[in-house]
């Protein structure tokens, strides 16, 4: 017997911009000889208007969810984007710092410009300065002519260096020169280059232990974190995963021309239900994977790929795990199971309401307990 399922537009709504080709001929057909076509076409719109207009509260430039978490992310985009100030994007690998930083790109003066980007990790050390700064005929053997860096190609447009926190020593320099005066010299070369670019940067890493340890610079890290951004992990935002889960099936359905109508219930569970460790990548990488697999029109994933019991401890050792517990449930004892609001949980443990759900989640803690002991206590008393 195979398991429940439910509607793929259950939990999302549908993301189609034509008259959907999910209506079926036979639907069709009876609408025709009981309304006029200008009427079908009417209710059609209507119901495109409707469901477009939900569809604009969970999904901004391309960035899916509606959680708390990522909206106050989509807030600080909007507030940031028509400045010209340098942004730095923090967060984990697969979270879509890229993703932020075309979406502040698009909603800036600077949209018709050009968007370059550079993945600092990537590019070897002892190319990264002509990379970026182009360089003179001659600067170096195979440099046989001029040839013009990424800072002058994206002149009056965005400048987006991802991993930021590997940029070498050296270019480091260079960079700071850019972002102090604007202006920059190629490999080589000994004239001065004015450049109106944008920089937003992007790093997983700890810029300020880079800091500290001397691999990077701390006046360019003032320089960078002007306005800074951080992007939250998926296990942070937890009631995004279906969201994004039904964006990245539509995607792949339609690129491998199938037709998807329901997830399994199983299926919605697991993913519901594993902490994401690569994030919204791992996530989209598995919905790719599973829907290799469809045959039908059913979605599911192999349980196998998800296992909940394979969580991280994040290092910690089973005594503070234990001082972890014991900390949330007296906050939550103390608060009556409430979570969030100014007399929830998560404001007395000063932590985001996603975070402390997400910790009641990986530590098994029953926070629907402490409200029945609130109730009996009342009625006790």
């Amino acid at each position: 017997m195979s398991a429940p399922s439910f509607s793929l537009d259950a939990f999302t709504p549908l993301r189609s911009s034509a008259i959907p080709d999910r209506v079926s001929n036979d639907f069709a057909d009876d609408a025709r000889s009981r309304v006029s076509t200008g009427m079908i076409r009417e209710i059609y719109d209507q119901t495109l208007d409707l469901r477009n207009e939900v569809l604009s509260t969970s999904m901004f430039e391309n960035i899916v969810g509606s959680s708390e978490a990522i909206c106050g992310v989509t807030a600080q985009v909007m507030r940031v984007a028509p400045s010209d100030a340098t942004v730095l994007i923090t967060g984990e690998s697969g979270t879509g710092k890229e993703l932020i930083a075309r979406a502040i790109h698009k909603r800036s003066r600077r949209s018709r410009s050009v968007f370059t980007r550079m993945n600092c990790a990537v590019t070897p050390p002892s190319l990264m300065a002509a990379d970026l700064f182009g360089y003179e005929r001659g600067a170096f053997t195979g440099a046989n002519q001029r040839h013009a860096g990424r800072f002058e190609v994206a002149n009056h447009g965005t400048m987006f260096l991802d991993e930021i926190g590997e940029m070498p020593g050296e270019t480091q320099v260079a960079l700071l020169r850019v972002l102090q005066e604007r202006e920059f010299e190629r490999v080589g070369g000994t004239q001065s280059i004015p450049v109106d670019v944008r920089v937003i940067a992007a790093t997983n890493c700890d810029l300020p232990s880079a800091v500290r340890s001397g691999k990077f610079r701390l006046d360019l890290f003032y320089r960078l974190n002007v306005f800074p951004i951080h992007v939250p992990s998926l296990r942070e935002r937890p009631e995004d995963i279906l969201l994004l889960a039904k964006y990245f099936i539509e995607r792949y359905a339609a690129k491998g021309g199938k037709r998807i109508r329901r997830v399994e219930k199983r299926t919605a569970e697991l993913l519901e239900g594993y902490h994401w460790p690569g994030n919204i990548r791992e996530l989209q990488n598995v919905i790719e994977r599973a829907m290799i697999f469809c045959d039908s029109d059913t979605f599911f994933v192999e349980e196998a790929w998800l296992q909940p019991e394979a969580e991280p401890r994040v290092g910690l050792q089973p005594s503070l795990i234990n001082q972890e517990r014991e900390l949330i449930e007296a906050a939550l004892a103390e608060t009556r199971g409430r979570i969030s609001g100014p007399d929830g949980a998560a404001r007395r443990l000063g932590v985001p309401r996603t975070t402390l759900e997400y910790k009641i989640k990986s530590l098994r803690i029953d926070k629907y307990r402490f409200r029945v002991e609130a109730r009996e206590l009342l009625s006790n008393s």
